[in-house]
């Protein structure tokens, strides 16, 4: 009895100890599986925390407008920046090339060369390949480990194309200036000083030089009022006073202000507008826009012909066409005529008059007006300039079907 009892005792021992160990196997694995759990919880977040600052760090990057090129040790592209894509109009990745393998540039190789030489290479001016000028300033510079050594190059480009076009200009209109404020000055110049050699008590010769003198003088102060507008229009200085005007009274007016200067041409009005079209405009501003524009019509128009002015509305604008018979304006010159001292034929220009600065005006009154402004030839001879004007906002427009009426 003692061996049967000891080996039930030793039995339901056994099977308590298996029972325990498969507990404890049990909450071990379970144990395990919760720090597995979590393991993977914190790891999620530690890259979902990474990604987050590796995409905002991505989007700073790239938002930058100076271009960021970063080469490694071995001189390969590590990392780029839209703005360097955009500027060298760059379509595939290029990341893990050599300069020359990604641009096949050698004047950008050389500044990368004197980079590693130097440390350092700075302003340096970069000019692009391509049928449009573009001009980059690359500063380049080593960048260190904390113990000093070498882990690569970055290269800084900055876009100096608009302010190198601003510079041409600005040369441009001094030199223009300079040449258009001198002609007159000398010719007032010459006959003063001629008058007072003696012509002065010749009373034939005195009146006609004092007139030709008088007619630069005038010449003199259009053209600086003409500079002081248009400066003060590009400036912004002028505020429009925007006014409900009836432009068809407008045209009529400036075509009778025009009226005799054209006879003298043997030229007329031909006005094709309606009976009253009302648009929000400054009528001071647009009449000098206007009567610069009929101006240039009389002047180059070739005499014995017409100045046509057609006003319509469409898609919710004014457009009012202003044509002549002359010889039109050569195919060059059509995308420039707005330019300011831009002149087709300077001699045929001086001869005419005017200080070449008038449709330069009109571009920018018009523009100031939310418009648009060009220029094209006649198809049967002549040339053709356009302007538009908006509309009224809910403004209504009031007997607005053409009508033909012709101003000798």
């Amino acid at each position: 009895m003692f061996w049967e009892s000891l080996s039930v005792i030793l039995a339901v021992a056994l099977v308590a100890c298996q029972l325990r160990w498969r507990r404890r196997v049990r909450e071990d694995a379970a144990a395990r599986a919760r720090r597995e759990a979590e393991f993977r919880d914190l790891q999620a977040r530690i890259d979902s925390v990474a990604e987050r600052e590796k995409a905002k760090q991505e989007t700073l990057f790239d938002s930058m407008a100076e271009g960021v090129l970063l080469l490694d040790r071995k001189n390969r592209v590590a990392l780029i920046n839209q703005a360097v894509e955009q500027l060298f109009g760059l379509s595939s990745d290029i990341r893990g090339m050599t300069v020359m393998e990604a641009f096949r540039f050698n004047d950008l190789q050389a500044i990368v060369n004197r980079a590693i030489k130097e440390g350092r290479a700075q302003g340096e001016e970069l000019e692009l390949p391509g049928l449009e000028r573009r001009v980059l300033e690359v500063n380049a510079a080593v960048y260190l480990n904390p113990a000093g050594a070498s882990q690569g190059t970055i290269l800084v480009f900055h876009d100096l194309t608009r302010i190198k076009q601003l510079e041409n200009t600005r040369k441009e209109f001094v030199a223009n200036v300079s040449h258009e404020l001198r002609t007159p000055l000398s010719m007032i110049k010459g006959y003063v000083e001629t008058l007072i050699d003696g012509a002065k008590d010749d009373p034939e010769v005195a009146p006609k030089f004092l007139l030709t003198i008088q007619k630069h003088a005038d010449r003199l102060t259009a053209l600086i009022e003409d500079l002081l507008t248009i400066s003060r229009l590009e400036s912004g200085q002028i505020v429009l006073n925007l006014q409900p005007l009836d432009l068809s009274s407008l045209i009529r007016r400036v075509a009778d202000e025009l009226k005799d200067r054209a006879a003298k041409r043997n030229a007329r009005f031909v006005i094709e507008a309606g009976d009253e079209i009302r648009v929000p405009a400054d009528g001071e501003r647009l009449h000098q826009a206007l009567f610069n524009l009929f101006d240039n019509a009389i002047k180059y128009g070739g005499g014995n012909g017409e100045v046509r002015v057609i006003c319509e509305i469409s898609a919710g604008r004014v457009e009012i066409s202003v044509r002549d018979r002359g010889p039109g304006i050569p195919p060059d010159a059509v995308e420039r005529i707005f330019e300011r001292f831009y002149r087709v034929d300077r001699a045929r220009s001086r001869e005419q008059g005017g200080t070449g600065l008038g449709l330069s005006i009109v571009k920018h009154i018009v523009q100031s007006h939310g418009g648009e402004v060009w220029a094209r030839n006649e198809p049967g001879g002549g040339a053709a300039f356009f302007l538009t004007i908006p509309l009224s906002t809910g403004g209504a427009v009031q007997n607005s079907l053409p009508f033909r009426e012709t101003a000798s």
